[in-house]
């Protein structure tokens, strides 16, 4: 009996230890393919980030050794800089007004693909998604050329169909210029955020709806009291998504107006890029990286505030679910 007793016991462990080398083998395979994107990451990233804090404590142009050291001096230079202020004043406008454009746009084109009745929608879908995977520098190019001069399409047409009695320099004035990039980069982003509602759309409760039409809810009764409310913790997901998204466009501002003109659409990434890739003097690191922690810490700022946004919604949305539960029961 007690040698029987032994050799299960042998056998669970040889179990056991065959079991554990099996766990060890997957392990280091995994981590095997998972390190070269973790070393990119390191390299490519995290190494980039905590030197630019590094940098900003220098003068220094990018060549040679960090020998310059002068301390808060380019924060203090950057506080004092209007050209500064100027671009950061233009990002938040371009953020703030594209929010504001693609928030209720969006959510009505999702409402209205949404419909059961609603024919072609995969085609419209796929129409108002196509900007999306199109590439940003390629958008404004093109952007451009559509707006760019006195003979530019968008001239043509207007003056073609008795809109307009004389070209306007579209991308010539400042409030024209900064109007066409907001419109283009709302237009860019149009169909990733209208998937975003249609996805939220998607996953309400159905019986939820059933029960309001067995109850008489019309429409805009069930869009009200039902559709709205039950959207709110998506929607503070896709508004946080949105101000993030709207920070980053350099890529657009670049090849649309280059900062232009006279500074008036010139945001802060165009801002950092210009004193640290200057074509025209010498590049000033250091400078430039006093100028991406400032911005950078204001998005971080931004962002958990959103995120802080995010979580009181859902647990609002918690909360309701808890006491119309309790209700029913």
């Amino acid at each position: 009996m007690r040698a029987a007793t032994t050799a299960a016991r042998r056998r669970d462990g040889a179990a056991q230890s065959l079991s554990g080398r099996r766990n060890r083998i997957r392990f280091a395979w995994a981590y095997a393919f998972i390190f070269p994107q973790l070393l990119f990451f390191l390299v490519f990233t995290i190494y980039p980030i905590i030197m630019s804090y590094v940098y900003a404590f220098f003068d220094w142009s990018g060549f040679g050794p960090l020998s310059n050291f002068v301390g808060l001096e380019n924060l203090a230079r950057l506080m004092q800089d209007d050209q500064f202020w100027n671009a950061f004043r233009n990002s938040l406008v371009f953020i703030f007004s594209k929010t504001v454009i693609l928030m209720p746009t969006t959510l009505l084109m999702a409402l209205i693909l949404n419909q059961a009745f609603f024919r072609g929608k995969v085609v419209y879908r796929t129409l108002y998604f196509l900007p999306v995977v199109t590439t940003t520098s390629i958008v404004g190019i093109i952007m451009k050329f559509i707006f760019g001069n006195e003979n530019a399409l968008f001239n043509e047409t207007l003056l073609s169909l008795g809109i307009l009695k004389e070209p306007v320099p579209w991308l010539g004035q400042a409030g024209t210029a900064m109007l066409v990039l907001i419109l283009v980069g709302s237009w860019k982003f149009f169909g990733m955020m209208m998937v975003y509602w249609l996805a939220g759309l998607q996953s309400l409760p159905g019986d939820i709806y059933e029960a309001a039409t067995v109850d008489g809810a019309g429409y805009w009764q069930t869009l009200r009291s039902i559709t709205l409310p039950l959207l709110l913790p998506v929607g503070t997901v896709i508004l946080l998504l949105t101000v993030v998204n709207s920070m980053h466009v350099f890529d657009l501002v670049k090849t649309l107006t280059n900062g232009g003109p006279y500074f008036a659409t010139e945001t802060v990434d165009l801002y950092i890029y210009n004193y640290a890739f200057s074509a025209s003097g010498f590049p000033q690191i250091g400078y430039a990286s006093a100028a991406g922690i400032v911005f950078g810490l204001t998005i971080f700022l931004l962002t958990a505030a959103l995120g802080g946004l995010v979580k009181l919604s859902r647990d609002g949305q918690s909360a309701r679910e808890a006491a119309s539960a309790k209700g029913g029961i």
